[in-house]
């Protein structure tokens, strides 16, 4: 998972995303509300983890601008000292899905994140597009401009993870992860699936979308959108 982090006390902020490294997953900084709200509007994260008090805007209000302004729906739970009934109702009411009182386990925090994901990560829309490239979740049909494009179920899987996060960089532990979960086979075998996917949606035509960023990861992006 690719999860945002919004937290003004660094300590707690550090821990959190200690934890979640250890787990395999990335993650990304705010430390006020301001930024909270403009990296969730520019990247498409897995999960917000956001904090009530918070310098320029507070969570409640970061929380309902992500719902106004965002079209996907992204899971948002909320960390906060406030254990009311009235707090509580305020921060399901501004649209946060899941709501934790500090202080808080770790553990309880990830059970939760992961809760949150396996139960809104199913795909709503059986199509997924990114320019003229689509992928049919429903018939594993893939196509670019109109042809069609046979690919086997790892590359399938592989350009899935790819476009559902564009155009963020996925890095090479995340695909590896989503791919093959506890059990990796090694760099070569995902370096190998690349290049088979690189060569059947980039090759025929004349601009690539699968871009390799060196030391990183690897993104799908569009091009002609980047260019206008």
């Amino acid at each position: 998972m690719y999860i945002l982090i919004v937290e003004d006390n660094r300590d707690m902020a550090d821990n959190i995303a200690d934890y979640l490294e250890a787990k395999g997953h990335s993650y990304d900084f705010a430390m006020d509300g301001i930024t909270a709200v403009q990296r969730a509007k520019s990247e498409e994260y897995d999960v917000i983890v956001l904090d009530v008090m918070l310098p320029g805007m507070d969570g409640f209000t970061v929380c309902k601008t992500i719902r106004e302004e965002k079209s996907r729906h992204v899971p948002i739970i909320m960390l906060t000292a406030r254990d009311t009934l009235p707090d509580k109702l305020t921060g399901f009411e501004s649209g946060a899905d899941d709501y934790l009182v500090k202080p808080f386990a770790l553990e309880e925090l990830w059970a939760r994140i992961n809760a949150l994901h396996q139960r809104m990560g199913e795909p709503t829309e059986k199509i997924m597009r990114v320019g003229e490239l689509e992928l049919h979740l429903d018939t594993y049909e893939v196509s670019r401009a109109g042809k069609s494009i046979e690919l086997n179920k790892a590359c399938f899987n592989l350009l899935q993870i790819l476009m559902s996060a564009s155009p963020r960089i996925v890095p090479r532990a995340e695909l590896e992860l989503k791919l093959w979960e506890d059990m990796p086979p090694g760099s070569d075998v995902l370096r190998s699936n690349v290049y088979t996917l690189r060569n059947k949606i980039d090759k025929p035509f004349s601009t690539p979308m699968l871009h390799t960023v060196h030391g990183v990861g690897y993104k799908i992006v569009d091009q002609n959108s980047e260019e206008t």
